[in-house]
């Protein structure tokens, strides 16, 4: 199954008025080893027989604008046919169709079944890194978690008595800042980020799975320190952190009848200042990327939705700091 070749430029192109309005993502563009993802992807599509096939790499590009701009799979199709920016990153002709919904759900799915997320991930970091924006001796690791409301949460019951909630989600009973408890069906993204706010790794499960559950999945043993809030504090992964040497900033927390101590509570204080990076992280994802809400039925494929956030957040994130670093190179903000 050959790929379709959307190299060629029209008439068409070459009559396009240039507008800064359609340059904002040229700089993604260059920041970019985007053969070194292809590379990745090679295997897509790659067989001999059939009809030729979407590039994989414009597909995965494709889905990073869909995940910076919260837009159902629908919504990207739509947005490739109208919009010339998006066009333009994912190197679109005029001349060119654009792939149906459909094609772009099947591709997304295909992530999940080759296992490639994570390779994605690792690559990602490194390119970062290469740049001299990652660091990957050395680093700390702020650990968190965060709930995400199934698209199907209702107890409701279909016609032949059916319970309509997505089955793969469950409940998560979370105890607020007002002292209030609050219960969501759905699932829990659970992340991994560096001082600078990388995402480094993940992990997508039920609603019901406790936070504590993956926290040394998340780390690699190799940090200087590592954050995390009270829920991940225990006996067990405090003796983890000091085998390894690793600087344990987990925020302590009180017991029945043995509240925190004056020093106790003055170190927590010091940690939620740093620990607040994670936070703000899913911050960014509930109001950019639609986090709150799954789009999909069943975890696996909200995990690659996820999964493609993380992948856009840092290549913005790193975007952002270069800027802030050479804002003399960007005409764009």
């Amino acid at each position: 199954m050959a790929w379709k070749n959307l190299k060629q430029r029209c008439l068409a192109d070459h009559l396009v008025s240039e507008h800064e309005a359609l340059t904002e993502l040229d700089d993604v563009n260059d920041f970019m080893d985007w053969q070194a993802i292809e590379d990745i992807l090679c295997d897509i599509h790659a067989k001999r027989r059939g009809n030729s096939a979407w590039p994989p790499l414009f597909m995965f590009k494709a889905l990073l604008l869909q995940s910076w701009h919260n837009l159902s799979d629908p919504g990207l199709e739509k947005q490739l046919a109208r919009d010339l920016l998006f066009r333009r990153f994912v190197g679109l002709s005029l001349a060119d169709s654009v792939p149906d919904h459909s094609s772009i759900w099947r591709f997304r799915q295909l992530l999940e079944k080759q296992d490639l997320m994570k390779v994605l991930l690792a690559e990602i970091s490194r390119q970062l890194s290469l740049q001299g924006l990652y660091i990957r001796t050395g680093e700390i690791s702020m650990v968190d978690a965060s709930v995400i409301q199934a698209q199907r949460n209702r107890p409701n019951k279909d016609k032949e008595g059916n319970s309509t909630q997505d089955p793969e989600a469950d409940y998560n009973v979370k105890q607020g800042s007002d002292g209030q408890r609050k219960t969501t069906y759905g699932f829990k993204a659970h992340i991994n980020v560096d001082e600078d706010g990388f995402i480094k790794a993940t992990t997508f499960t039920a609603g019901n799975v406790h936070d504590s559950n993956h926290f040394t999945e998340l780390l690699s043993g190799d940090e200087s320190a590592v954050y995390a809030d009270s829920a991940y504090k225990s006996r067990k992964h405090d003796e983890w952190l000091e085998e390894r040497g690793i600087d344990n900033r987990v925020m302590g927390r009180a017991y029945r009848n043995t509240p925190l101590t004056k020093a106790q509570k003055q170190k927590n204080q010091r940690n939620a200042g740093v620990r607040c990076t994670v936070e703000r992280v899913f911050g960014v994802f509930k109001l950019y990327y639609g986090m709150g809400q799954a789009r999909y039925l069943g975890l696996a494929r909200n995990a690659v939705r996820f999964g493609l956030m993380c992948f856009a957040y840092n290549l913005k994130r790193g975007i952002n700091i270069q800027r802030s670093c050479n804002p003399s190179q960007y005409s764009c903000v």
